[in-house]
């Protein structure tokens, strides 16, 4: 089973990629106001925090989100644990991420 520490540098890597597509369509912008808002309505009440940071973020523009979803600190770990922007990877594309993390890291 993989550590709390493998499991937000796993997180950080999937982000990394997912600002990479967001680099290249910053329209996906809308597609990460349209999942707040859903979250917001069917999640826990305890992520709400989190939605309520992640949408303040989202507010200020893609930079913002691009920083906050790459920034490595613990505040950095906490937010993508409830990050919109994981989101915006097809299911393929988080299925080749997952593939290829799993073959690196197999030997941990």
């Amino acid at each position: 089973m993989p550590s709390h520490r493998e499991l937000d540098e796993r997180s950080l890597a999937l982000h990394r990629i997912v600002v990479g597509k967001l680099r290249q369509d910053e329209a996906l912008m809308e597609k990460v106001q349209g999942i707040l808002d859903h979250w917001y309505l069917v999640a826990s009440p305890r992520t709400h925090g989190y939605l309520s940071e992640w949408r303040q973020v989202a507010a200020q523009g893609v930079e913002a989100c691009i920083a906050t979803a790459i920034e490595d600190s613990e505040r950095g770990a906490a937010m993508r644990q409830a990050s919109p922007l994981a989101c915006l990877l097809s299911h393929q594309e988080r299925f080749a991420f997952f593939k290829n993390w799993s073959s690196l890291h197999a030997s941990r």
